[in-house]
């Protein structure tokens, strides 16, 4: 199996096979469990200071913020090349 790698913004990247879920942050379950994963140091915060608009739950139970939204992960993930919304959106912030 060839290790996959998906940018998650700003030249952050995660492995791919190693993601369970990408999620809006909005919801209150959610933020619970960012708040939880802040406080158990499981939390890593890709944003750069940005807006948080992805939640990515990893296998291992590591929770990583995005400033990308979930949509534009996804279609990363799926092996869709970049378009000039994906880099519009990373240089806004």
């Amino acid at each position: 199996m060839t290790m996959r790698f998906l940018n998650i913004g700003y030249g952050n990247i995660v492995s791919a096979h190693r993601i369970i879920a990408i999620v809006s942050p909005e919801s209150a379950p959610i933020k619970r469990l960012v708040q939880e994963g802040r406080e158990q140091n499981i939390l890593l915060d890709a944003t750069y200071g940005r807006k948080t608009r992805a939640v990515i739950i990893m296998d291992d139970g590591h929770i990583v913020l995005s400033p990308i939204q979930p949509e534009t992960i996804a279609q990363r993930l799926n092996g869709n090349a970049y378009s000039k919304d994906d880099l519009k959106e990373e240089n806004e912030g």
